[in-house]
């Protein structure tokens, strides 16, 4: 045949092989007996138009089967899978490449065809599709088959609840905006003839009538595109609060309720385009805002629907697929290339690539061997990974920065807590100043009264103030956190702007923290492996970076007890009836009561392993500084902070790192107690501290800095006392999050004040009479997207050439 791949998968076609289809009037070539059926099952259905909407070959068999069985294990179908009341089953699934209605068509009618099937409902805009099936009859791999036997790809849709309510709300809101706008335009048609009518005479019968036109088409305005208002304000007086909600509810009550009763009376004027103006231009400017939060609600419910369904689990030479959550640490698994890695744990076999953007933000794939940490959510790059399974689920790094980025997003900032009591105050300034108003005009020109105080009411509203402070954190919150920045504690932006002063660690911090060990000096009769082993053992379990210097050998075999780590001292235990400690010089002659003789010279860093009255041997370690490093410190440099370095290393090695940065405040030797003496001592002179560490022994201090970077890696404890976690590893990323505090803080500054002015100003016009309810409308709606719309400058990052810049889009999520 003259076709020489597959017209249904694109695989070249074996020699000889017939299973040729006739599809369109033509014989097409097809690889194997599997697409042989599918294609045949295509035709039958008369869906061969599949082939002219597809854009890419259909998969092959071997890829519609891999890890589909995953999704029939009941462990897994727990979380998405729901029963229906007759006992059938029901699943939404995402599902990419539709494109257009003919893809909903072919996959309903594809589907309806399948054994058990009893529905399935395509929606085209949000590309989700609702199956209902007996599973008696068919299980749930084979529904997701046939997806991909017409060339799609569908997979359980992820935090679908919450999804869900996104959707709702959003369909909820343009629901009520476009009402108010449908509502806007026609009384505003009309009103334009009530206008005209006044200055060119109508008869009272018309305009009777056009009022009540206007009634009834402003009166699902109110009572339904304005409810969130009211319904925010009648809680808000409850619980004692003044918000922005309470005038604006009185000032559409108000103008609504007097233009009825002016229509119905026959008297006076009526202003119901005006109501809905106000209406309409106000909930735009909550939509944009509601569309800001949902984007990032979108970006934190990402992280948790790259986790697979299950795993490949190792059991010796058999392997089986078993729900992730069924895993244990200690367990072997394997993760095909491609694949997202179910689990944090240790590489076991093979070298691969994989891309972390996912928990660092970086985008280029990060190489992986032997003995190299992996993580949950990560993507599999070009080759099979075997790995030791270390920690899942609730505790995977992705849970912890899923839990962090909840944890800062519930926590009202410093800023954002000020702002709102600020417009609480304004607010209950505006409604004293409305009742001044309503006096004086009430005595002064009694018809103009309802109006000009309806006009104060609205020109007034502190939407403006209330929106500065969090639409520009939240903007510059995410673009950090889309940069590997994330963002733990409230005041984390606030106190970034204004540190004078930066203190690093070294080792973790400035260093890789892949400590080498470049040599071992035996003190005794025992040879290099035993004590290693000895080392190994008593470093086993521990978080320090030391540790991966000391890989497991045969220290299994050397079990430990009364195992004590000092943080940046060293570790102890007792092996055999016999204590053991390694460490700094001081440590081992402190735990063991023994003389200790000094390093073998100043060159690297030196550990001592000894036992009860016996020296055992010296070990040489090296730590690489950070490629970056010297980029970063000149970076935090030229914003004008002052620069420490604290270390408890041996002082020749602080002072190497601290002449090859540059940095001339330096000390080594330091014990945790001391860095948070040094910390105290700088807080005392007036200095607003940044502290940026690693390790165990850097709790103390983060907790006590005026804000703290603690780096992605870091040990859980070392975590929990962070402000925030630099989880890209990118030092370069310190000097940019303090210029983006900056921005920030001149952004709130600038929307801070333009809502101020912008008040001050409008209260007197509006005051005086000069500023009509509907352009005090215009202006509030046009000052609460103006500030908006200058927060969301900051999404637009920095200048691209710059190290540590912020781009304007994130980086894609891939769910491999």
């Amino acid at each position: 045949m003259a076709d020489t791949s597959c017209y249904h998968c694109g695989l070249p076609v074996p020699g000889g092989a017939d299973y040729a289809v006739t599809i369109g009037g033509e014989r097409r070539a097809m690889c194997c007996p599997g697409c042989q059926a599918v294609a045949g099952a295509i035709v039958e259905g008369g869906l061969d138009r599949f082939y002219s909407y597809r854009t890419t070959p259909s998969a092959t068999p071997e890829e519609r089967d891999n890890a589909l069985e995953a999704y029939d294990l009941a462990a897994v179908q727990a979380d998405f899978v729901r029963v229906g009341e007759d006992g059938s089953l029901v699943v939404d699934l995402a599902v990419s490449g539709i494109t257009c209605a003919a893809c909903a068509w072919l996959i309903e009618h594809h589907l309806s065809r399948l054994p058990g099937v009893l529905s399935c409902h395509v929606n085209v805009s949000s590309h989700r599709c609702r199956v209902r099936w007996h599973p008696e009859r068919l299980k749930l791999s084979g529904i997701l088959r046939a997806f991909a036997e017409i060339g799609y790809r569908a997979r359980p849709a992820g935090d679908v609840a919450a999804e869900a309510a996104r959707t709702r709300e959003n369909r909820m809101f343009l629901l009520r905006l476009g009402l108010a706008g449908l509502g806007m335009m026609q009384a505003g048609m009309i009103a334009v003839a009530l206008y005209a009518g006044a200055f060119s005479g109508i008869d009272p019968e018309w305009r009777s009538l056009l009022r009540w036109i206007s009634l009834l088409i402003a009166t699902p305005v109110v009572f339904f595109s304005a409810q969130p208002f009211f319904l925010a304000a009648l809680r808000n007086l409850r619980f004692g609060h003044l918000t922005m909600d309470v005038p604006v509810s009185l000032a559409i009550g108000l103008a609504y309720g007097a233009s009825a009763w002016a229509t119905i009376t026959r008297s006076g004027e009526v202003y119901f385009d005006s109501v809905s103006m106000f209406t309409f231009f106000l909930l735009l400017g909550r939509y944009l805002e509601m569309r800001v939060r949902h984007r990032n609600e979108h970006l934190s419910g990402s992280l948790r629907e790259l986790l697979p369904p299950a795993a490949c689990r190792l059991d010796g030479s058999r392997a089986e697929t078993v729900p992730v959550m069924s895993l244990k640490p200690g367990d072997r698994v394997r993760v095909d290339a491609g694949g997202s890695i179910p689990c944090d744990g240790v590489v076991l076999g093979g070298e691969s690539q994989v891309v972390e953007a996912l928990l660092t933000g970086e985008q280029a794939p990060v190489p992986k061997r032997l003995g190299d940490r992996v993580y949950a959510g990560t993507v599999n790059g070009n080759n099979p990974l075997e790995i030791r399974v270390a920690a899942v689920g609730r505790e995977t790094r992705l849970a912890a920065v899923s839990d962090l980025v909840a944890t800062a997003e519930a926590e009202k900032p410093r800023m954002a807590a000020l702002a709102d009591r600020l417009a609480s105050v304004f607010v209950g300034f505006v409604l004293v100043s409305a009742a001044a108003v309503a006096l004086f005009w009430g005595q002064t020109d009694p018809d103009r009264a309802l109006w000009v105080t309806l006009s104060v009411l609205v020109v007034t509203c502190p939407c403006a103030l209330s929106l500065a402070t969090p639409v520009a954190l939240t903007v510059a919150t995410d673009v950090l956190r889309r940069r590997g920045f994330l963002i733990r504690k409230g005041h984390v932006i606030e106190t970034l702007a204004a540190v004078d002063h930066c203190v690093f660690d070294k080792t973790g911090t400035l260093t890789l923290g892949s400590i080498r060990r470049l040599a071992t000096h035996p003190l005794g009769s025992l040879g290099e492996g035993r004590l290693l082993a000895l080392a190994a053992a008593l470093e086993r379990g521990s978080a320090h970076p030391i540790a991966r210097a000391f890989p497991e050998a045969d220290d299994r075999a050397l079990p430990v007890t009364a195992l004590a780590n000092t943080p940046g001292q060293g570790v102890a235990g007792t092996m055999g009836g016999v204590r053991h400690a390694m460490g700094k010089p001081g440590f081992v002659r402190q735990e063991l009561d023994m003389a200790v003789p000094e390093p073998p010279d100043d060159r690297g860093q030196w550990l001592l392993l000894a036992r009860s009255n016996e020296l055992l041997a010296w070990f040489q370690l090296h730590d690489e500084m950070r490629s970056e490093a010297p980029e970063a410190v000149d970076g935090m440099r030229d914003l004008g902070l002052s620069l420490s370095l604290l270390s408890g290393d041996r002082a020749p090695v602080v002072a190497g790192i601290a002449r090859r940065l540059g940095i001339e405040h330096w000390q080594g030797g330091a014990s945790p107690e001391g860095k948070l003496a040094v910390i105290r001592e700088g807080q005392r002179r007036g200095e607003r501290l940044l502290m940026v560490g690693d390790g165990i022994n850097d709790a103390p201090v983060l907790g006590a800095a005026d804000v703290s970077v603690a780096m992605g890696d870091a040990a859980n404890l070392t975590r929990l006392h962070a402000d925030s976690l630099l989880l890209s590893g990118d030092l370069r990323m310190l000097p940019a999050a303090v210029r983006m505090a900056r921005r920030t803080r001149r952004i709130i500054a600038q929307n801070l004040s333009w809502a101020l002015a912008y008040n001050g100003l409008a209260l007197p016009l509006a005051a005086a009479g000069w500023v009509p309810p509907w352009a005090a409308a215009i202006g509030m709606s046009a000052s609460s997207l103006l500030v908006v719309i200058n927060a969301l400058r900051l999404g637009r990052g920095e200048r691209s050439g710059e190290p540590g810049a912020v781009p304007a889009q994130p980086p894609a999520l891939s769910a491999g």
